[in-house]
């Protein structure tokens, strides 16, 4: 490979992680609820795309990055065996929230979640893909997506009523 070549491609990559990162670190954070875990998930994440960036399409290397941030995701919890760590386990009395308190609380919530309605939860509704974009995301069946969102969305509507005991 030229040098030229080599050059427009790793300035078309840099200009995609600039422009995906904060996507990427956003979703990154929802799905492991830690700023540091998240950091290392993105930065996984944008050296396996960078590694392949010849292969992927440029309208498609948000949705690229974002199944490989999910996958590495995925493998980690595995590695893990499923162990979620928080800093500390929710009151039954919460005063109301200000925003950074909203989103230590949607982490602690997501953190309760099992790990596939978690990750659907995150893409469907934070991300906003359509559930279709989901299962294609995340290798699955559209009616395992619709199920796994309706069972999180519950799964957190109970958690946030016993949390600060009222619904929202």
């Amino acid at each position: 490979m030229s040098t030229r070549v080599r050059a427009e491609r790793d300035a078309a990559f840099t200009a995609f992680v600039e422009q995906a990162s904060p996507s990427l670190l956003r979703t990154a954070w929802l799905l492991t609820g830690d700023h540091h875990a998240a950091h290392e998930l993105v930065q996984a994440a944008l050296v396996k795309t960078y590694v392949a960036w010849p292969r992927v399409r440029p309208e498609g290397a948000l949705a690229y990055s974002r199944k490989i941030l999910v996958n590495e995701r995925t493998d980690s919890w595995r590695r893990r065996r499923g162990e979620v760590s928080v800093g500390e386990v929710p009151e039954s009395t919460v005063a109301p929230p200000t925003t950074s308190e909203d989103r230590d609380l949607v982490v602690r919530l997501l953190a309760g979640l099992p790990d596939q309605q978690r990750r659907v939860v995150v893409l469907r509704y934070y991300t906003d893909l359509s559930e279709q974009a989901v299962a294609d995301l995340l290798d699955i069946s559209l009616g395992s997506v619709k199920s796994a969102a309706s069972r999180g969305l519950a799964a957190l509507r109970t958690q946030l009523t016993t949390t600060d005991g009222s619904t929202r």
